[in-house]
């Protein structure tokens, strides 16, 4: 297994925020943002992460970001690799290579763009209750896994510490407002439906998905990640069979785990074994490299 895990970065430059997985550091009218490996479920971080993962999700992120430019703007200026260390004028650890970005710093809005696109997870368990998904009335019949006859946009807030609660579209545009919850809602869909096409030809499924945004000069801009298996629950296309759950190349593993361990889902979360972690490092290495075609960059 691999060893020197990245839970942690100690930069000499001002803490902007630091996430459930990335730590921010502000450059004035940039953003230095660090992708750790560390992992979190139920919205609770767990004591030990998963080798590789920062990698993945930065140069992921990256990848999908320059796919759907043409979509929405988003706030990648650069990925930070061998070469462009020292660009930036930064005195960084080499070990950051790869798993870190230089972005434009954005107001985020205070909400989470989730689109789901087949039926499974908290959606599933609603739907068997109530026959909804977040409040939206699904026909009848449907099964576990099933895909819906179209995407659903089902938002939630965003919360620095704690659980997001799922929020009906009108709750959303009393947030941010009308206008922008609906660019909200086109951008999202028509996001989800590009990168789920593109993942069907690499082989996955891609169940649902979140995207973050923020404002930049009066514009909306994709910020965060984008289509990442922390963002998105991806299933090998080879496999799928409706009326059951699917394997997965995401941190389904920990969630499974997490679930049979008795865990209450509040802090603190118990260390995962060492034979969960190595898998899903596997599933997260298998997923970006089916995705993209590309190697991982490493420092």
């Amino acid at each position: 297994m691999p060893v020197n895990v990245l839970l942690d970065t100690k930069i000499d430059l001002p803490v902007f925020g630091r996430g459930k997985v990335r730590d921010t550091y502000d450059l004035d009218d940039k953003l230095l943002i660090i992708t750790t490996d560390r992992i979190s479920a139920f919205d609770v971080v767990i004591p030990n992460g998963i080798p590789d993962k920062g990698l993945v999700l930065t140069q992921l992120s990256a990848f999908f970001f320059e796919r759907v430019s043409d979509e929405v703007p988003h706030h990648l200026i650069r990925l930070i690799d061998n070469t462009r260390l020292g660009e930036i004028g930064l005195d960084l650890p080499q070990e950051l290579v790869g798993r870190s970005m230089l972005v434009k710093k954005a107001q985020q809005l205070p909400v989470e763009c989730i689109v789901r696109g087949y039926l499974t997870g908290s959606g599933w368990a609603e739907y068997k209750k109530s026959g909804t998904v977040c409040g939206l009335q699904l026909p009848s019949g449907l099964q576990e896994s099933q895909q819906l006859p179209e995407p659903i946009f089902t938002p939630s807030t965003k919360a620095d510490e704690g659980h997001d609660e799922n929020i009906t579209f009108q709750q959303m545009a009393d947030i941010v407002g009308s206008e922008t919850a609906d660019l909200l809602r086109q951008h999202s869909l028509s996001l989800y439906q590009r990168g789920r096409d593109h993942a069907r030809k690499c082989g996955i499924i891609i169940a649902d998905t979140k995207f973050e945004f923020g404002r930049l000069e009066d514009k909306l801009i994709l910020i965060d990640e984008a289509l990442t298996p922390d963002s998105s629950r991806f299933w090998p296309a080879d496999q799928y069979e409706p009326g059951r759950s699917q394997p997965s190349f995401d941190k389904q593993f920990v969630r499974d785990w997490l679930a049979k361990s008795g865990w209450n889902k509040e802090p603190p979360a118990p260390a995962l074994p060492s034979a969960i972690v190595e898998r899903t490092a596997d599933k997260y290495r298998q997923a970006f490299h089916l995705l993209t075609g590309r190697t991982l960059l490493r420092p």
